[in-house]
């Protein structure tokens, strides 16, 4: 029996370098990054004062009313959506009654959620008493809220759903998307994931189990020049916030209502290492069967191959483990492809990093240039890869790329994208 075929049909973001899909791309081509100084005031009793956070306020662009009864994750996640939904032609057919929203569906993912609000409603009642917490709290942190609000926009009513794998999620979502088209259950799935969690808890968490660099926090140190995947002087990724969200349709949806097709999704793996709850198992063997599993269900031969958006978050052990996984399932063609990681642009989103890099894995098949990674100054000689330094070209004909995503409690998430 043939598989039911998903192509993705549009796209949005609003990201550290931009607030849509054209800025944040001519970002990264550009090599710009989106790293800096923060400017809250708390920001000065932290070991870490530096972060990536979206370009635009995401409450300059939503209506001031409905932004207030929304966590800013929502937010994030509510202008990405919006911008993919009328990408995809769908808001249009959505206003000419042309949608069936019971052919709908959500899959938008967060790896923290409403931490703001949780723990902004909880100063209050400290302060306040408990009577003074917003009744619009727990719909405002929970974490599924985001995937409710863009329900709610879109009238989606097939399942709506929230998973939540650390910094795996946001491709965790891609991957039941695909599930949801194939078993039937919906036409149209609007997939993604957002995080807004540059505040001061989160932060000080990370920085106190070494997770994020203290690099770029002195007075007069560059930001910019922090996060630096596979180069020797590593040592931590950087906090970064945004969302990002494609548009993933039955290719006979698509081609029935005369939707543009930026590329089709092959399949995806998902596995877990069962190896510690923040570290890697560094031999990679993990995220080598979350790889395996998805060439496997995308019936695509390693050589097929041609680029990879890395996982790559700037941590000594996962930059090598990644290193390991590729040379294990890509084999002898691992040479002929070409790897790059846009976190050292937008910094690490967490359960936002998988969609937003989703959507430059899938511009680079689309106009066949992969972005640059910036800070590769001294490539780590354990990590036998070849990075892209610079915008580079990917072959004409057929191509297909790799998403990767590992997060903690030791989560993988492949994704096979192809050419359209």
């Amino acid at each position: 029996m043939s598989r039911t075929r998903v192509v993705v049909t549009g796209l949005g973001t609003t990201s550290p370098l931009g607030g849509d899909v054209e800025t944040t791309w001519d970002g990264m081509l550009a090599g710009r990054s989106g790293v800096r100084r923060l400017e809250q005031d708390w920001v000065e009793d932290l070991a870490v004062k530096i972060g990536a956070p979206a370009a635009v306020d995401p409450t300059t662009v939503l209506d001031r009313v409905k932004a207030r009864r929304l966590d800013r994750s929502s937010q994030l996640a509510v202008v990405a959506a919006t911008e993919a939904w009328a990408d995809a032609g769908l808001a249009a057919a959505q206003e000419a009654g042309d949608l069936d929203g019971d052919r709908v569906g959500v899959a938008m993912a967060t790896g923290i959620g409403g931490v703001s609000t949780l723990l902004a409603n909880y100063d209050t009642m400290k302060e306040k008493g408990p009577r003074r917490v917003s009744p619009l709290a727990v719909p405002m942190l929970m974490a599924n809220g985001p995937a409710a609000n863009i329900s709610l926009i879109i009238g989606a009513r097939a399942a709506v759903n929230t998973p939540i794998s650390a910094c795996a999620s946001g491709n965790e979502a891609i991957a039941m998307a695909i599930d949801q088209i194939r078993l039937g259950r919906a036409d149209v799935v609007v997939a993604g994931g957002t995080e807004a969690a540059i505040h001061p808890l989160p932060m000080a968490a990370f920085a106190n189990m070494m997770a994020l660099s203290k690099t770029g926090s002195a007075d007069g140190a560059d930001p910019t020049t922090v996060s630096r995947p596979w180069d020797t002087g590593r040592d931590g990724f950087v906090l970064g916030e945004g969302a990002g969200v494609l548009v993933l349709e039955s290719e006979e949806h698509a081609r029935a209502r005369g939707a543009r097709v930026y590329a089709e999704v092959l399949g995806a793996g998902i596995t877990a290492d069962s190896h510690d709850i923040a570290q890697p198992d560094p031999s990679g063997s993990g995220g080598s069967r979350a790889i395996k599993r998805a060439l496997l269900e995308s019936d695509v031969d390693p050589s097929v191959i041609k680029h990879v958006n890395a996982h790559a978050t700037s941590t000594p052990q996962g930059d090598i483990a990644e290193g390991l996984m590729l040379h294990a399932t890509l084999g002898s063609h691992v040479g002929d492809v070409v790897v790059t990681s846009t976190k050292s642009m937008t910094g690490h989103l967490l359960g936002g990093a998988g969609a937003l890099e989703a959507v430059a894995t899938v511009l680079a098949l689309q106009h066949r240039i992969v972005p640059p990674t910036i800070n590769l100054d001294d490539q780590d000689p354990q990590v036998e890869l070849d990075i892209a330094t610079k915008v580079r070209d990917l072959p004409v004909g057929d191509v297909a790329a790799l998403n990767n995503s590992f997060g903690f409690g030791g989560a993988n998430v492949a994704v096979v994208f192809a050419t359209a």
